[in-house]
């Protein structure tokens, strides 16, 4: 036994999911993709992933993601990890068991933070697949990895708030079935950096909110969408603010830390298929007589992946564990850590993927060109790379700057220890 072996129970829902995906994803995988390109919509509902939110939700393998048990089975990260892992193999598979971004944080953020009313009306359709929602903090104007440079005015004016301002990259915001958005902005332009912003809960019917376009990543359209967003004098009844005035920053934080680990421990799935990608193509092709499987440059390629696969999937272990056991604050630099290194591990691993694919690893016959393009946004979304390493060295440098150096060490001279401090 070791300390990351998973529980009965999430060892129970691990056989689960994997039977699920051998019977009913993988298969359909090409079904998936056909009748995608068949929708006039190309943010609409395929069939067939609603026969399988169907078939999963019978299966109970539903809502595992929510650590509250009221909603789901309560998992803990650590269960969950694995689970996320396996969902993360196929880039739509975890909307077929209801644990897709940003819903799955939005979720939270309402079982959190919402009202009886918000939880009616939202959450419960959220939690049974039946809407999808959005969540709106970034900005096109300002670098919004600093959430303290957010424009958007949220201006009280009686009972209601006034909204003015443009998001941009609201993941879901164009599906057709997206009716909510959590949107975060300014109440108070004045006040201490991080007490400025609020949260609330907007439909996307509200008048003078316009969802203007869907914007294409590498050229890839999404089906979940990233919208562009315009609010003129958009009206928000005063209860519809989440938590209270002021407490947007402090929801960002507790959202975004669970959700950046869900996309880490989906990320390592993707990387475990591309590594498998690899093997398989290197042992089918030939070049100079030779299997690509017999040079050495890919069987380098090949053991480099299986370890930097097994080192990202231990530091997202210990944040999961951390965050279990000691909570998401003191877990806050593992979090970081996993949030730089999965995605750029990721990327190297699918990269040589696609190198051992030749030109048809840039085709969409691989999934491995839409798996680099969407892999690659995610060293910016939830925060930029240069925002965690920056985190991460603050923390390590305030454990010198609030411990003086010694003055003398046992069997060090003088001179020595002047040149280590």
């Amino acid at each position: 036994m070791t300390l990351f072996d998973p529980s009965p129970r999430a060892e129970e829902y691990r056989q689960k999911l994997l039977a699920f995906m051998d019977t009913h994803v993988y298969p359909n995988e090409g079904v998936y993709e056909e009748q995608m390109a068949a929708l006039d919509n190309p943010h609409g509902m395929p069939a067939i992933l609603t026969e399988l939110k169907g078939r999963a939700k019978e299966a109970g393998l539903w809502n595992l993601f929510h650590p509250h048990a009221e909603w789901a089975p309560g998992l803990t990260n650590l269960e969950y990890a694995p689970l996320a892992e396996i969902m993360g193999r196929v880039h739509w598979a975890s909307e077929v068991f209801n644990c897709n971004a940003p819903d799955t944080g939005n979720m939270e953020v309402l079982t959190l933070f919402g009202t009886d009313e918000h939880k009616e009306k939202y959450l419960r359709p959220l939690l049974d697949g039946e809407i999808a929602s959005a969540f709106a903090m970034t900005e096109p104007d300002v670098a919004s990895s600093d959430a303290t440079n957010i424009e958007m005015a949220m201006v009280r004016d009686g009972d209601e708030y006034v909204l003015n301002g443009r998001k941009w990259f609201a993941s879901n915001a164009v599906r057709p079935d997206c009716k909510v958005l959590i949107v975060m902005g300014k109440t108070d332009p004045t006040g201490p950096p991080h007490r400025q912003q609020s949260m609330m809960v907007v439909p996307t019917d509200a008048p003078g909110l316009t969802i203007l376009r869907n914007l294409p990543v590498f050229g890839y359209t999404d089906r979940e969408s990233h919208g562009e967003l315009v609010f003129e004098n958009v009206r928000v009844p005063a209860k519809d603010v989440l938590k209270g005035e002021g407490e947007g920053f402090a929801i960002a934080q507790a959202r975004l830390g669970p959700g950046r680990i869900h996309h880490c421990m989906r990320i390592i799935g993707m990387a475990e298929r591309a590594l498998e990608l690899m093997c398989t193509r290197a042992t089918r092709r030939t070049t100079f007589g030779e299997p690509l499987a017999n040079r050495a440059n890919i069987q380098d390629w090949i053991a480099e992946s299986r370890i930097d696969i097994e080192m990202v999937r231990l530091l997202t272990l210990k944040a999961a564990h951390m965050m279990d056991t000691v909570g998401n604050k003191a877990a806050a630099t593992e979090i970081a850590a996993i949030k730089v290194a999965a995605p750029n591990i990721a990327l190297k691993i699918i990269d040589r993927a696609i190198q051992v694919h030749g030109g048809g690893g840039v085709t969409d016959d691989f999934p491995l060109a839409s798996a680099y393009a969407g892999i690659r946004t995610l060293r910016l979304a939830d925060g930029p790379d240069e925002v965690h390493k920056r985190a991460i060295a603050r923390r390590e440098l305030r454990r010198y700057r609030d411990t003086p150096a010694p003055e003398t060490v046992p069997g060090v001279s003088d001179a020595a220890l002047s040149a280590r401090f």
